[in-house]
């Protein structure tokens, strides 16, 4: 009698490593925060996680990488698989045909982004002073802000609502000055803003440079 072969199925073990990975990447989150980037070893994190270091290492490749997807799971919120362009709230705002309202949509997300955010951000950006590995990272992390910005720029101006002879060049870069971590961490981190009052000045800030 001829066996018939089961089919392998590997959604489970698929899972369980996205699980690992996620596990990883919130205690790293946490000994980031706590103790710095330097002080933070690879087997701190593995050790906190529960995993073997060679497992982070397989995952991630290098700690700096790791910063980076830490950044960009507290960015979006969670370590679903959807950028962050394709989710409902950035598709409300392509699909928004007043420019102020596209402000504020656009501002009340990035609040929200730099709540959960704006620490591992500063962490790495102060620190590539002292650890050269990150450099790749800020730089990275500056890059994809320039191009979200241009991006979001070019929707602004497609509305014709801007003031006149602005370019795209102009909005891209008003936008990014804004986009920076350094305004919140100033007035909302060291001076104590409460987030709605940011919330206000910003949108009020970028519709005030680009419509008038």
């Amino acid at each position: 009698m001829t066996g018939v072969k089961r089919t392998y199925d590997a959604t489970g073990r698929r899972e369980a490593g996205r699980a690992r990975r996620h596990q990883v990447v919130l205690a790293a989150r946490d000994l980031f925060e706590r103790d710095g980037y330097r002080a933070t070893t690879v087997a701190d994190i593995a050790a906190a996680a529960a995993v073997s270091q060679e497992m982070v290492y397989k995952a991630f490749g290098t700690k700096a990488a790791l910063a980076k997807t830490v950044f960009d799971t507290a960015l979006a919120g969670d370590d679903e698989q959807v950028p962050i362009r394709d989710r409902p709230a950035m598709v409300a705002l392509r699909e928004e045909p007043d420019v102020k309202r596209k402000v504020e949509l656009f501002v009340e997300g990035l609040v929200q982004r730099l709540e959960r955010s704006a620490r591992i951000q500063i962490i790495v950006r102060d620190g590539r002073h002292v650890d050269e590995s990150l450099q790749p990272v800020w730089d990275e992390l500056v890059e994809e802000g320039l191009t979200g910005m241009r991006l979001l720029g070019q929707q602004l101006l497609d509305t014709g609502q801007l003031r006149p002879r602005v370019t795209l060049d102009e909005v891209a870069d008003l936008l990014w000055n804004y986009l920076s971590i350094d305004h919140y961490e100033r007035l909302v981190m060291l001076r104590g803003w409460s987030i709605d009052r940011y919330r206000q000045w910003l949108t009020c800030a970028i519709i005030d440079a680009l419509t008038h």
